[in-house]
């Protein structure tokens, strides 16, 4: 499948800046036209047999350049309930980075240059969002002390308390991603997301951008989402037993029933950086523009800091003695 401009037969793609579909030839706004031609194989627009891999969905043909999206991959089985349409295009990224890691001192200095960033691109990641209903049944014993002197003795008084709470949770959206490419603890550093704004799923929002087929199946990865649930369910708890000095449970029963499950893709701007043999990864939320990523250090910069340093503690010793042996 590829999207093509009605006026100049151009590729058209989805420009999150104006949250339309846009000819970078023509320049023409909503434009497109989808050509259903092609196969996994082979390129919609040119013929020419591609290799898209394992798990994509949509990406670029190697020999004309064209954004595709793969039909195999986002139908039927493979169909995402959802989408979350990019927000920041590829400047605003780009920008962001900038803004974040251009005050570092020992940052290589190729690591903001031109074309360094061309190395960026937009990917719509596997999500499954899970809902749930918590019930959590809680009973220990609290206590709370108070303590006061009168005259020359200190008095404590500890009262007990026995607790029951009854709690219930509803948990819409609990994301967690299904691509083996992208590293679970970066993802879910990338949160939160404004769920509020996922569509209906469009292929067309795919057009301009890579995607991924999910790589790991909703039950696989119930555990992870299960985790966060209960993580949350049990910050919940806690906040509701503030004002104890000491807790003592004695019954603890957290029932998690799951409510439905979602196929979503999320967008993220990802920037692979490679520098001395290591190739070191970068992620832009492309709704909300977090950055993740921690950057490598330049030696030589280190090491011209300390000589500049050691110079400037000389000369300013140098002429701390000339003043003292003028004097």
């Amino acid at each position: 499948m590829i999207f093509k401009c009605r006026n100049c037969g151009g590729n058209t793609v989805y420009e999150p800046s104006r949250k339309r579909m846009y000819c970078p030839h023509c320049e023409s706004l909503d434009s497109e036209n989808i050509v259903r031609e092609g196969s996994l194989t082979q390129c919609a627009n040119c013929g020419a047999p591609i290799t898209p891999g394992q798990y994509a969905s949509a990406g670029r043909c190697e020999h004309c350049g064209s954004y595709l999206v793969h039909n195999e991959r986002i139908e039927g089985v493979f169909e995402p309930h959802l989408i979350l349409p990019f927000k920041i295009n590829k400047d605003m990224a780009v920008e962001r980075l900038n803004q974040e890691f251009h005050k570092k001192t020992f940052l290589p200095s190729s690591f903001l240059s031109q074309k360094s960033l061309e190395k960026l691109e937009g990917i719509y990641v596997p999500f499954w969002l899970y809902d749930y209903q918590a019930h959590y049944d809680f009973e220990g014993e609290g206590t709370r002390v108070r303590s006061w002197r009168q005259g020359d003795t200190e008095y404590t008084e500890t009262s007990y308390y026995h607790i029951i709470r009854q709690m219930e949770a509803d948990f819409d959206k609990v994301p967690v991603d299904a691509s083996f490419v992208m590293d679970d603890g970066e993802m879910d550093l990338m949160e939160p997301y404004a769920y509020q704004e996922l569509e209906d799923f469009n292929p067309k929002y795919m057009s301009g951008f890579d995607g991924e087929v999910y790589n790991q199946s909703a039950p696989e990865l119930e555990g992870r989402a299960q985790v966060k649930v209960r993580d949350a369910s049990e910050s919940l708890m806690q906040q509701s037993l503030a004002g104890y000095n000491s807790i003592r449970p004695g019954r603890k029963n957290l029932n998690l029933n799951r409510d439905g499950v979602r196929y979503a893709l999320m967008p993220v701007w990802m920037y692979l950086y490679q520098y001395q043999g290591k190739t070191w990864r970068f992620q832009v939320n492309g709704q909300t523009g977090k950055v993740i990523g921690k950057t490598p250090v330049s030696r030589g910069k280190v090491l011209l800091y300390g000589l500049t340093t050691m110079v400037s503690v000389s000369t300013i010793f140098y002429l701390i003695m000339a003043i003292l042996g003028a004097l």
